[in-house]
């Protein structure tokens, strides 16, 4: 098992990719701390892996606040006695909103999940990775984060942030033995559009963002995203650290 008596929380554990990464990072022995906004989602997916033969806790966990992140990294020193592996999962959309649309509710919004949220885990989980030697850190970014339409002015400028966050952690702790990387999916079968039904399908954001859309191979199953996360995080990527892989079937090959 490449996880074995490793101990890892994964936020927006709940659904999509990052309930796929539990399940398998459950089934490669990890021991898990799950976080989620969602509680319902949340238990479920936990009596999923304890179903499956691993080892889990629920955390319900808003990433966007404080006090949240600090109780889930403590959850996993308290219940577990370390912490090995971080995956910052959680993240939403912005109805691909144009800039000259976007509210500062909007913006606030987006920003503090997408990445003051991973900054705030990192943060929290850096002292506890730098006393034990070792640690992993996995970042969901996007396409998005690579490239300058791929959605709204807000999810672009957070993706962006989480790839310029990984990058400067990776580097400036790597001499600690700590390793951080990202993840830049492209399309992916996930609930991540769930609050889109009143999305303005004629406005300049979606036209915009949709316009590279006929290149796009294929969407992926948040299970593929998964398998890239179990790599990251394991060592069988011990030489992988400070970069960015692109998993989207080769859509922004083009």
């Amino acid at each position: 098992m490449k996880l074995q008596d490793k101990v890892a929380v994964i936020t927006g554990a709940g659904s999509g990719m990052g309930k796929e990464m539990a399940l398998l990072f459950g089934r490669e022995g990890a021991k898990l701390v799950l976080a989620d906004i969602s509680q319902a989602t949340l238990d479920q997916v936990v009596a999923e892996v304890k179903d499956n033969g691993g080892s889990a806790v629920g955390v319900l966990a808003n990433v966007a606040k404080e006090e949240d992140v600090q109780n889930m990294i403590d959850t996993a020193v308290n219940t577990y006695g370390s912490l090995d592996v971080l995956v910052n999962n959680a993240g939403i959309m912005d109805k691909m909103t144009p800039v000259t649309d976007v509210t500062d509710e909007l913006w606030e919004r987006v920003i503090s999940i997408n990445a003051t949220g991973p900054m705030r885990a990192i943060r929290k989980a850096l002292p506890i990775m730098i006393k034990q030697g070792k640690g992993v850190i996995v970042n969901t970014a996007s396409v998005g984060g690579l490239y300058g339409s791929r959605a709204g002015a807000a999810y672009t400028a957070s993706k962006h942030a989480v790839v310029g966050l990984t990058k400067n952690v990776g580097f400036q702790y790597a001499d600690a033995g700590i390793r951080c990387n990202a993840i830049a999916p492209g399309g992916v079968e996930t609930n991540i559009m769930a609050d889109a039904g009143d999305m303005n399908m004629e406005s300049r954001g979606l036209k915009k963002a949709m316009s590279g859309a006929g290149f796009n191979p294929r969407n992926g199953q948040p299970s593929e995203i998964a398998k890239v996360a179990l790599f990251l995080a394991s060592d069988d990527s011990s030489f992988v650290n400070g970069t960015v892989i692109t998993a989207d079937a080769g859509w922004t090959a083009y």
